[in-house]
């Protein structure tokens, strides 16, 4: 089973972006463990980071020839891009939805997710965690749908 990790803009920051809200793991510590983890459940995970809404929906929807599901992090996207949902909606994949922060404690315009009506759900406000719960969910989710 190949998994497609998604992660939007800023996310290369962690680590030191406002350790307050994100934690100090790095984007790279979260991969890690990921990895990990994947390996376990015999699943291998590719990874992709930008900053760039485009390249967020290229990726997508080239991972519908490839991939058999994706754990994104839209970031800021989330809010704001239809680009984005239209992507994920269209390349015909489960997806799961993933937060580091729990976005509903955060400023008003953080409530709301143009992403999550086109996902198998969210997971939010675990730290990196959340990463390994998401996967958890997806698979769950791919083996109940086959």
């Amino acid at each position: 089973m190949k998994i497609l990790v998604v992660n939007g803009p800023n996310l290369n920051l962690l680590g030191t972006r406002e350790p307050a809200i994100y934690g100090t793991e790095t984007l790279g510590d979260i991969l890690g463990k990921i990895n990990e983890f994947a390996a376990e459940q015999g699943v291998e995970i590719t990874h992709f980071q930008s900053n760039v809404e485009g390249e967020l929906v290229n990726v997508i929807g080239a991972a519908r020839a490839e991939m058999d599901g994706i754990v994104i992090n839209p970031a800021a996207f989330t809010h704001t891009s239809a680009a984005l949902r239209d992507a994920i909606a269209a390349c015909g994949l489960p997806v799961v939805e993933v937060h580091i922060s729990n976005t509903h404690q955060r400023e008003g315009f953080r409530h709301t997710s143009l992403t999550a009506a086109v996902c198998l759900g969210q997971i939010m406000g675990f730290g990196g965690y959340g990463y390994i719960l998401a996967l958890q969910a997806l698979l769950k989710g791919i083996k109940e749908s086959a």
